[in-house]
């Protein structure tokens, strides 16, 4: 199978991949497909790549001890793992091994023109979850990585998930249909679709100065670096893959999904999320899981792990920690 060029020459990228380490450190369900792996690594901080059987490459971070449980994290659209730095870092430290990828068409990931959709997204967790024999992860998804994570725990192999978090979470469906008459009108997300096709770069800058972060709301104070991080890792991903994402997180149903879930789930929420509104989504995800708790956080935004990380990185700790 033909392998898409990097943006770098290989030894480039590799070299890059070294120094940023280097800075760090001083229910029957569809078997997943196969992987090959390719890997670069500085002490206990390993940056690489997951090969999918379709010939995708999944970029990934792993750090921290090698025996040490690992949370996995799966991030939000458009973005990319880097949205998860401060769990990272604050995870990192209280000994535990924390790993993020891209999902594909994010990030640094293979920017794919096809596959781009929740059975898809899963599998790929699979690959990387098999390629690094995980046992007794935590998995914690943002936004549209909940949906992932319910998708991938709900097919996982026995043993390779301990718990998992659903945060902001899109499940356990946006779109408003005859069987969810609280959800979103499908022109909301058709007016995604238009304002993404017409000016993709100004809509990365509109939507974390506004509805993601609160910065709307009255009384706000916008952070330009939070809003430019966002943008800048929005414009990283492939355009035709986080269009087609759209369709993904607003029109995939969960249901059976959190439904075939046994282990623990914490559902984490903010009541003034302005993206996945509370109301539609985290009450009903905690009632249709066999073992789910709800937390609600009064006033918060969906973008809460970056506006609030003390208060959730706390309730997140105590929660691996019961």
């Amino acid at each position: 199978m033909t392998r898409n060029p990097p943006i770098f020459p290989d030894a480039t990228r590799r070299g890059i991949l070294i120094a940023g380490g280097a800075a760090l450190t001083a229910t029957m369900l569809p078997p997943f497909p196969a992987l090959a792996d390719a890997t670069t690594k500085q002490g206990d901080f390993i940056m690489s790549y997951v090969t999918t059987s379709d010939g995708t490459e999944i970029f990934y971070k792993d750090w921290g001890p090698r025996e040490a449980q690992a949370i996995v994290f799966h991030h939000g659209w458009p973005l990319s793992s880097d949205d998860w730095d401060s769990q990272m870092m604050f995870f990192l430290d209280k000994g535990f091994r924390v790993i993020a990828h891209d999902r594909r068409g994010h990030g640094r990931s293979t920017q794919t023109f096809t596959g781009n959709e929740m059975d898809t997204y899963a599998a790929d967790v699979a690959a990387l979850t098999d390629q690094l024999d995980l046992k007794g992860a935590i998995h914690v998804g943002h936004s549209t990585g909940g949906g992932e994570v319910a998708r991938y725990v709900a097919r996982a192999k026995p043993g390779r998930v301990a718990k998992a978090v659903l945060i902001g979470a899109v499940p356990p469906l946006m779109v408003k249909t005859e069987a969810n008459p609280g959800g979103l009108p499908i022109e909301v997300f058709d007016g995604f679709r238009a304002a993404f096709l017409a000016n993709r770069a100004q809509f990365f800058k509109d939507v974390p100065s506004g509805p993601f972060y609160g910065y709307n709301r009255p009384g706000a104070t916008p952070s330009q670096g939070v809003i430019e991080n966002w943008w800048r890792q929005g414009m990283m991903g492939g355009a035709k893959a986080h269009y087609d994402c759209i369709k993904a997180f607003s029109e995939t149903d969960f249901t059976e999904d959190l439904k075939a879930i046994s282990v623990p789930v914490l559902v984490m929420h903010g009541d003034d999320d302005q993206i996945v509104p509370y109301a539609d989504s985290a009450p009903l995800s905690a009632k249709l899981l066999k073992n789910g708790v709800l937390k609600t956080y009064p006033g918060f935004d969906h973008g809460m792990c970056t506006t609030h990380p003390d208060v959730i990185n706390a309730d997140l700790l105590a929660f691996f920690q019961s």
